[in-house]
């Protein structure tokens, strides 16, 4: 996946009161919005170099969005929690797209066959879940959550970064589903380069 707009580079200064991010660019201060309701455990470290991305929409109140921050080690890692629901979304809609014959990884092959993507499904008056894909003529559906991970340890990417109520009814939301006969999962999406491995970050939640 590519970015949709050119990305800036500047010098991350702090997060706080959550969604909110000083980045110094240009010899000025930008206020940018951080769109991560996570801890960032281990990313927030001040006077790191950043990637953020602006826009022109007038009914937003800041211009800017933190996308990515580099590490001490080095390597870039995505904060924006909308980017893994974007590439995941992009290698779906070009698997449901392929023709039969057109081989994937074995990690994406359980998602050929099916001829519908939809992203933000309801499946309850509070829930939504991030993809529902579907075939022609059947009523049974592959549910897909997908979070994303930026907490790491040495070469173990983990998750979550801080306790989730969210991500725990998520967990059962899918349970419920599969008992009624659909199939589900979590995808975890690594935004970083310097991971090899994956565990549940159980020191946290």
């Amino acid at each position: 996946m590519k970015y949709r707009v050119p990305l800036d580079e500047g010098l991350f200064l702090k997060r706080y009161k959550r969604f909110f991010a000083d980045i110094q660019w240009q010899g000025q201060t930008l206020i940018a919005h951080v769109a991560n309701t996570g801890s960032m455990k281990g990313v927030n470290n001040p006077g790191q170099p950043c990637l953020f991305s602006h826009t022109d929409n007038p009914d937003r109140k800041l211009r800017q969005t933190l996308e990515a921050i580099r590490s001490m080690s080095g390597a870039w890692i995505g904060v924006n929690t909308a980017t893994p629901n974007a590439i995941v979304r992009e290698t779906l809609e070009r698997i449901v797209a392929a023709p039969p014959a057109e081989k994937f990884h074995k990690s994406w092959s359980h998602w050929h066959g099916y001829d519908s993507v939809k992203p933000e499904f309801k499946i309850s008056a509070e829930t939504r879940l991030d993809f529902a894909l579907g075939k022609t003529g059947s009523d049974k559906k592959h549910f897909i959550e997908v979070k994303n991970v930026t907490l790491a340890e040495g070469e173990v990417a983990m998750f979550p970064d801080a306790e989730t109520t969210r991500g725990q009814k998520h967990l059962q939301e899918l349970m419920k589903l599969v008992d009624e006969g659909h199939t589900a999962e979590i995808l975890f999406t690594i935004q970083r380069n310097d991971c090899e491995h994956f565990a549940p970050a159980h020191l946290i939640d």
